[in-house]
């Protein structure tokens, strides 16, 4: 195969990043750096989840911060919708957004921790909630947590996770994300699973969301490219991360991402050094040091000339 010569990155850290952080963020904070990120040539962001508050309170104020970001009119805007409760106060502000999606862990055990429900139970409300998104005009996006390895499963099996994007496909989600929540997954496994995925996926989006926890994303990032994957998800200043698996580090940075993918001359519609700064601001919001390698080191200068 061809490797693809440009792909679509969404920003996931206003919400899979911000959840995370054990202080509160300010809104105004959030909100300056969702706008800075909007002008950075991102496309597509995560900015909210409509998730109970006393469950996740970093992300309480959603609504308030989809009503102040000012981002670009291309910007396609996502927010995260646990359940039918969590759709119906999605909804109160359905103009503010562009694409909502759902989700379910790809293991039993970590689908019960986490929502507190068997797959399942969540996949027939993910049916109800699909056609309901749906009918509402908005892009539907399905997300499948613990695609490549459970922290208390171990191993599962990649059949088990590709009938269960096949099911989100049948129910109308246009783009099936799969996320290594855990940082289980390595790029000989990666390249395999990609290609397996959009040969059993045709006319979906196939979207690779990896950690870093072992220090392998960057590489089954390339490795999924390498098996045709073109759509990507990140976090700015590699904030996130699950906070179940020991030494859990974030996402995958977004200026990591970008700058390896420009090295390889891949578009990506990205001002590098925009994210950058966006990924200092960050810092300095966050009151410290954040761990993307762009970040400490910076872009790479071409002008310079070596001693």
């Amino acid at each position: 195969m061809t490797r693809p010569d440009k792909v679509h990155i969404r920003e996931v850290g206003p919400r899979d990043g911000f959840q995370n952080e054990p202080e509160h963020i300010p809104t105004d904070d959030k909100v300056r750096l969702i706008d800075a990120l909007g002008r950075s040539g991102f496309t597509r962001i995560e900015v909210a989840s409509f998730v109970r508050p006393d469950v996740i309170p970093q992300l309480s104020d959603g609504v308030e911060v989809l009503n102040r970001i000012d981002v670009p009119d291309d910007v396609r805007l996502m927010v995260l919708v646990p359940n039918s409760k969590g759709l119906d106060n999605a909804l109160k502000v359905r103009e503010k957004f562009h694409d909502a999606a759902i989700f379910v862990s790809a293991s039993e055990t970590h689908n019960k921790k986490n929502v507190n429900r068997a797959i399942a139970d969540t996949m027939a409300d993910n049916d109800v909630m699909a056609e309901r998104i749906r009918s509402e005009g908005l892009g539907c996006a399905a997300v499948i947590a613990t695609s490549f390895g459970c922290p208390y499963e171990g191993k599962v099996e990649m059949d088990q996770v590709l009938s269960i994007a096949e099911r989100f496909a049948e129910a109308g989600a246009t783009e099936v994300g799969f996320g290594d929540t855990t940082g289980m997954c390595n790029p000989a496994y990666a390249r395999d699973f990609f290609a397996a995925a959009l040969q059993r996926l045709p006319g979906v989006e196939v979207t690779a969301h990896f950690h870093n926890t072992r220090g392998q994303g960057l590489a089954n990032a390339y490795a999924a490219l390498e098996a045709g994957c073109t759509s990507f998800e990140s976090s700015f200043g590699e904030l996130g991360g699950c906070p179940v698996p020991k030494g859990s580090t974030g996402n995958i940075a977004t200026e990591d991402l970008v700058s390896m993918f420009h090295e390889m001359n891949v578009d990506t519609g990205i001002d590098l050094p925009s994210v950058i700064e966006a990924a200092r601001e960050a810092q300095h919001v966050l009151g410290r040091t954040l761990t993307s390698h762009s970040l400490i080191a910076g872009p790479i200068d071409w002008h310079l000339q070596s001693a």
